[in-house]
């Protein structure tokens, strides 16, 4: 696998992120609302992007250390 597939980083990165500004969104969502348990959706969005972040770094890393035949 020379070339990263587009299932494969849609899978990896496009959905995760995804999730992650939804989690942010509900989060705001509810600060705004006085809810101030949508404090912990928001770091918890914040942890899922910086995850998306990291995962790419390593795999697009990766792939280039490691080409496959």
């Amino acid at each position: 696998m020379t070339n990263m597939d587009p299932q494969f980083l849609y899978m990896i990165l496009v959905l995760p992120s995804l999730f992650g500004l939804t989690l942010l969104g509900e989060g705001i969502n509810k600060v705004v609302h006085e809810e101030w348990n949508g404090v912990l959706s928001i770091v918890f969005g914040f942890v899922f992007i910086g995850a998306v972040i990291f995962a790419y770094i390593f795999f697009s890393s990766y792939m280039t250390v490691h080409k496959a035949i």
